[in-house]
């Protein structure tokens, strides 16, 4: 087990990496990493190549564009940085995209 640091506190440990199939919610696949070890390295283990969509938290982000995952064609939805996030809820959005959840539903239907 290693240790890592999180702003000023100290983490030891092991991370789990879990991919879920969004139909079913079985797991199908789950690596372990060591606590310093960034959750971009373990992306590709995690996907089998048949998924139409990959939602993330935001230790994912970039993802998309890594070399080792150019070939797999799903849609990414990659949660932002919590400090992003506080900056977006101080100011009313003027244009509203899709709902990120209405996406993910008409995904699930088909």
């Amino acid at each position: 087990m290693h240790q890592t640091k999180k702003g000023n506190q100290w983490h030891f440990g092991m991370k789990a990496h879990i991919d879920v199939d969004a139909r079913t919610g079985l797991t199908h696949t789950f690596t372990t990493t060591a606590a310093n070890e960034h959750n971009l390295n373990q992306a590709s283990e995690l996907l089998h190549g048949e998924e139409r969509f990959v939602c993330a938290d935001a230790g994912y982000h970039g993802a998309e564009k890594r070399p080792e995952l150019e070939e797999y064609e799903a849609e990414w939805f990659i949660a932002e940085n919590p400090g992003k996030v506080k900056e977006l809820k101080k100011h009313l959005r003027k244009n509203k995209e899709r709902n990120t959840q209405q996406v993910l539903l008409e995904n699930l239907a088909i």
